[in-house]
């Protein structure tokens, strides 16, 4: 079986896509398919490239026991051909992604991250904390984790995944 490619993309890949990650990760992990399951992050913008999380996703994520240590990159078209899903933080992004694809294969691999969370509204967000207080990024967190939860329950549902024992409820487990 080959392994399932993600790529979570926001606008700098510096908060809410390596959060994302890095929550997906711990996901993949703690339900022993991190052999089944390739995750990675990037922008649509090149801002912060080779930059790590902004410090207060870090400090967010590691009070949850997370650690997010992916340096930020640019999506670029190429990507396409690297992920099997391709999810979004927001609409915004969600547009420039689709903007990038040439052909209907590569839509299709698109999609809002919180479309995976089944209490989410149709085309809710994952609203950017840059600017905001700290509580935006364990906001931000809460998100991530219910859609990444219901990303990997689509993913086993749709894809032959192991079901494992991980607890779809159970809080998230340091490394």
């Amino acid at each position: 079986m080959a392994a399932h490619r993600l790529c979570f993309v926001c606008l700098g890949n510096i908060c809410r896509s390596p959060t994302a990650e890095g929550v997906m990760r711990a996901l993949v992990r703690d339900a022993g398919l991190a052999s089944s399951v390739v995750i990675g992050s990037a922008g649509t913008g090149a801002w912060h490239v080779g930059e790590l999380p902004d410090p207060r996703s870090r400090a967010a994520a590691r009070a949850r026991g997370l650690e997010l240590t992916s340096k930020a990159q640019l999506f670029v078209h190429t990507d396409f051909d690297r992920f099997d899903y391709v999810l979004a933080m927001d609409l915004s992004n969600l547009e420039t992604l689709q903007r990038m694809a040439r052909t209907p294969r590569e839509r299709s691999k698109i999609h809002l991250l919180r479309s995976f969370d089944v209490t989410a509204p149709a085309g809710a967000e994952v609203p950017d904390p840059y600017y905001g207080g700290p509580g935006g990024f364990d906001e931000v967190l809460d998100m991530c984790e219910r859609a990444c939860r219901g990303l990997l329950a689509h993913l086993r549902a749709h894809h032959e995944l192991p079901h494992g024992s991980v607890d779809a409820d159970a809080a998230l487990t340091p490394a």
